[in-house]
């Protein structure tokens, strides 16, 4: 008796064949369908007297507008038989269906990226070029992508959906977290070539090679003196005040910061 798992291998396989002879057999009809609407230009307007009660929009076939209707209904009778996922449409489980075949036929001319779907293939053209329909009504930032434009709402919302679930620490972007989890993870992937000191922001490894160069990109607006590092420059600004927050447990002076309370001390351990 042949094994049950061997035989559902063997159809979903048979499955995917028929998707792509599907797609190679509508890749040639829609190729010879360009040729000849390019040989003949029609006048006249198409009639679409088969309308959508619910949104309106009309086809020109009967069977069309009724494979539309169930957009408006939450069936979706048809599955893929690799993941499962469901779908209104067979047209929609066949495009699905190229996906785990492996088949990205829509190409972009600028970089090479291909893609299943002509949706997203036309989606991807847009950041090549250069335009930025979707703007922020708070602060006039504009956007390729309306779903870049929602994720950037979420900062003036004050929305913070991603949580850390080590520390508790939200955020506004997926790709923030993901990169905050690297800190509790203990991975230092960025390495400095010159002390093989490492980090796990590339960001960080930038800034400790300003060290090496001896780049102080830090200056204080009072007296111009410049840091290497952020921290120094926020313990330098204390000096200009009249903020004395350090006092010594000993004789109780005070001091701006606590590495002058550690200094004063050892004068009282001598």
């Amino acid at each position: 008796m042949m094994d049950y798992g061997l035989m559902k291998m063997k159809e979903e396989r048979r499955d995917l064949k028929e998707v792509e002879e599907k797609y190679q057999d509508q890749k040639d009809h829609d190729v010879n369908g360009e040729k000849s609407a390019s040989c003949s230009i029609k006048n006249t307007e198409v009639k679409r007297p088969f309308s959508c009660s619910q949104c309106g929009k009309s086809f020109t076939q009967k069977g069309q507008l009724e494979i539309h209707l169930v957009t408006h209904t939450s069936e979706k009778p048809l599955s893929c038989s690799q993941c499962g996922k469901s779908f209104t449409h067979k047209s929609s489980l066949n495009r699905h269906m190229l996906i785990h075949a492996g088949i990205k036929p829509f190409s972009c001319s600028q970089c090479g990226k291909t893609f299943t779907q002509k949706e997203h293939h036309k989606t991807h053209m847009l950041i090549h070029s250069g335009i930025q329909p979707f703007s922020c009504s708070e602060c006039g930032k504009s956007f390729t992508h309306k779903s870049s434009l929602k994720r950037h709402m979420l900062i003036h919302a004050g929305i913070k959906p991603f949580r850390c679930s080590q520390c508790g620490k939200s955020f506004t972007k997926k790709e923030y977290h993901k990169t905050h989890m690297l800190i509790h993870s203990g991975i230092q992937p960025f390495s400095c070539s010159e002390c093989g000191n490492s980090f796990t922001y590339k960001s960080s490894l930038n800034r400790h090679m300003l060290i090496h160069a001896g780049i102080k990109p830090f200056i204080c607006s009072q007296c111009g003196k410049s840091f290497k590092h952020k921290g120094q420059l926020e313990i330098h600004l204390v000096t200009h005040t009249s903020e004395k927050n350090y006092s010594c447990s000993q004789c109780e002076k005070c001091f701006t910061n606590k590495s002058s309370v550690k200094r004063h001390m050892l004068i009282h351990n001598e």
